[in-house]
């Protein structure tokens, strides 16, 4: 799923809870309980769990749902 995408067909939210999926950066790293400190875009920091998206380095971006990393996003030039 990327960036514009969502869960349902159509949709701009999650059919689940109506939240949508943020692009974040990772900024610093816990690899052994598999979490990432990561910002948003306006430069607000948040825990994300990153299990579903190993391996996460510093510096990629990725689609973070509900406190969960969902994908890793391309970088675009």
């Amino acid at each position: 799923m990327s960036a514009g995408e969502s869960c349902e067909p159509g949709g701009n939210h999650c059919i689940t809870c109506g939240d949508d999926g943020v692009p974040m950066t990772v900024v610093a790293l816990d690899l052994e309980r598999r979490l990432a400190l990561c910002a948003h875009e306006d430069g607000r920091h948040e825990t994300v769990e990153t299990a579903l998206v190993d391996p996460v380095a510093l510096g990629d971006t990725l689609l973070v749902h509900a406190g969960t990393a969902l994908t890793h996003l391309e970088a675009t030039a």
